[in-house]
C-alpha cells in the first residue's frame, strides 16, 4: 500500500482575474475551490493511475472536513482530525490572460500540538515491509524543520519505500535518516548543496552530493530537460517531449506518483523514471 502524508494541506481558493489593482475592488473571471498540497496531489494522480493510496496529515474545522470530502471517491484517508483551528486557505490568483502565471498567498496553518503528532506518529506503526510512504510538501511552523526525519526515524528497520519530496531544512534534515528517495527539482537540490548547476554533469554531482548526505536514490525535475535519476543502480536521464503546458500545478506531485507507482509494480528504475516522466507531461497537458 501507498501512504502519502500533507501535514498542512489546504482548500485552494483559485480565481482568475484580468489583473490586480492594490487598493481598489477587484473581480475575478472565473474561480474554483480545489483541495490542495502535495501529498494530496500525490494521492489524486495515483488514484487515477489505479494505485490504492491512504492520504495521512492533519486536518481542523470546517476547511478540513471539506478537504475529506474532496477526496471521498479519490483515495482512502486517515488524518488526524485536531481540536481546534481551521486548515489553511490558500488564494492562487491566476491571470486571464497568461494562466501559467501565479501568485500565491498561502496560510501558515493551524498549530499541531505534541498530541496531535503522537496520534500521527502512531499510524505509521501499522506500515508493514513493501508499503511506500511519501512525505510531501511543506510542514506548519509549529512542527519543526527536522518533522520529516522524526518521521523516518522508527521506520528505519523497516523495508519500506520511503520518499520525501521537500525543500530547505525539512528536506536537507530527512537526509541523515537514508529514504529510498527524495526528489527536489533543479532549485532544491540547488538550495541543498549550496551551488549553481549550469549543465547535465553539474546536476548529476549535486545529485550524488546528496547521496553521499544520506538519500539512496535522487531524482531531480529539471522543468522542460526532462528528469534525472541518480541511483543505487546507476544514472537514468528520461527527457520529456514538447508540450503546451496548460497547467504547470502539480507536475513535480506527478512524477513522484508515475515513478512510484510503476517502481512499486516493476523494481526497475529505468522504466519507473520513463513512466513518471510521462505522467508528469499528462499533467502539464491536463485543464
Amino acid at each position: 500500500m501507498i501512504f502519502t502524508v500533507t501535514l498542512n494541506p489546504s482548500l485552494d481558493y483559485i480565481m482568475r482575474v484580468g489583473g490586480i489593482s492594490e487598493g481598489a475592488v477587484n473581480r475575478s473571471v472565473g474561480e474554483k475551490i480545489v483541495a490542495g498540497g502535495k501529498g494530496i496531489n500525490v494521492s489524486r494522480v495515483l488514484a487515477r493511475l489505479g494505485s490504492d493510496n491512504v492520504a495521512l496529515g492533519f486536518t481542523a474545522g470546517f476547511t478540513g472536513a471539506q478537504i475529506i470530502r474532496e477526496l471521498d471517491g479519490v483515495c482512502a484517508t486517515d488524518f488526524v482530525e485536531l481540536s481546534e483551528g481551521n486548515s489553511r486557505i490558500n488564494v492562487k490568483l491566476k491571470g486571464a490572460a497568461e494562466p501559467n502565471i501565479e501568485t500565491d498567498i498561502n496560510a501558515d496553518g493551524p498549530k499541531i500540538t505534541g498530541r496531535d503528532f503522537e496520534r500521527l506518529f502512531a499510524k505509521f506503526q501499522g506500515l508493514r515491509d513493501g508499503d511506500a510512504l511519501i512525505l510531501a510538501g511543506s510542514a506548519p511552523r509549529s512542527a519543526g524543520a527536522d518533522i520529516y526525519a522524526r518521521i523516518l526515524e522508527p521506520l528505519s528497520d523497516k523495508k519500506i519505500f520511503t520518499i520525501v519530496d521537500a525543500s530547505g531544512d525539512l528536506l536537507a534534515s530527512a537526509l541523515a535518516r537514508r529514504p529510498f528517495l527524495i526528489k527536489p527539482n533543479l532549485a532544491e537540490l540547488e538550495e541543498l548543496c549550496g551551488s549553481r548547476f549550469e549543465d547535465v554533469e553539474a546536476i548529476i554531482k549535486g545529485a550524488e552530493t546528496a547521496r553521499a548526505r544520506g538519500a539512496r536514490n535522487v531524482l531531480v525535475s529539471m522543468d522542460r530537460r526532462g528528469a534525472l535519476l541518480v541511483s543505487e543502480r546507476g544514472i537514468f536521464i528520461e527527457p520529456v517531449e514538447a508540450v503546451q503546458a496548460a497547467n504547470t500545478t502539480g507536475a513535480g506531485d506527478a512524477l513522484v506518483a508515475g515513478f512510484a507507482a510503476a517502481y512499486l509494480k516493476s523494481g526497475d528504475f529505468q522504466v519507473a523514471l520513463k513512466a513518471g516522466v510521462e505522467t508528469a507531461r499528462s499533467q502539464l497537458s491536463a485543464e
